[in-house]
């Protein structure tokens, strides 16, 4: 059943006003591919824009604080914890991991897949000028823990 389905078939927010407030956090990941050149010159710090990996952590962190004001009907949350981490993956690709955190009535996995999602557009958004050839793939997410629904993780 979608549940952001009224009962005549349109579109609207969830009502959570009589939900449990518990512990939730979600963890997402995304993955840019790039040139090994391009990623070279993210590690060694020789970027003309600066710390690639920096910018992109911040973008991530506030992006999944305005995740209500980018998707219509999610709902906007006082989250505890956003945690972006990058890191170099092999010669050609940086791997994004995203996790938030919050005690309330719903989930958080929009705003970890939002973290990870932005962060990757970041990248690519510094990175165009010396690669325009880069994927952004891989948009997942990994686990979700809390709420009705409980713990989820996604099968390896």
């Amino acid at each position: 059943m979608l549940t952001h389905l009224d009962s005549l078939g349109r579109a609207s927010m969830v009502d959570v006003t009589d939900k449990a407030v518990t512990a939730r956090e979600a963890v997402a990941e995304a993955r840019v591919r790039m040139l090994p050149q391009t990623l070279q010159l993210i590690q060694q710090g020789g970027h003309p824009k600066g710390d690639v990996f920096a910018v992109a952590r911040i973008a991530g962190i506030q992006a999944a604080k305005k995740t209500h004001e980018l998707i219509p009907l999610c709902h906007p949350l006082l989250l505890t914890s956003i945690k972006v981490e990058l890191q170099a993956d092999g010669e050609d690709s940086v791997l994004i991991r995203a996790v938030c955190k919050l005690a309330g009535q719903t989930g958080v996995e929009m705003e970890a897949l939002t973290a990870a999602s932005v962060a990757a557009l970041t990248i690519y958004d510094m990175c165009k000028a010396v690669d325009r050839g880069m994927v952004i793939e891989g948009v997942r997410l990994l686990e979700k823990l809390g709420g009705k629904s409980g713990h989820w993780q996604v099968q390896a």
